[in-house]
């Protein structure tokens, strides 16, 4: 699976709120579900979104393993 929780992480570091992604930038509300919610995007918006950021991918994006991810899944219904 494909997480985007480092978006968030390096958007704040870096002082731009997914507001600001909307009215500055003209990312729309809909790409900014999709990546809430871990869904499939493009190159060509991860490369905008470096852009924007002024950062590497592995800033904004990361790779959990199913098996990571269906261990995560465990402990929390634990």
């Amino acid at each position: 699976m494909i997480s985007y929780y480092k978006l968030w992480e390096t958007m704040k570091k870096n002082n731009i709120t997914q507001y600001k992604l909307i009215k500055d930038y003209n990312i729309s509300t809909g790409l900014l579900s999709r990546l809430r919610a871990n869904e499939h995007t493009s190159t060509h918006t991860l490369d905008m979104l470096c852009s924007i950021l002024k950062c590497n991918v592995e800033d904004i994006v990361t790779y959990i393993s199913d098996n990571e991810s269906d261990s995560k899944n465990q402990n929390h219904t634990l």
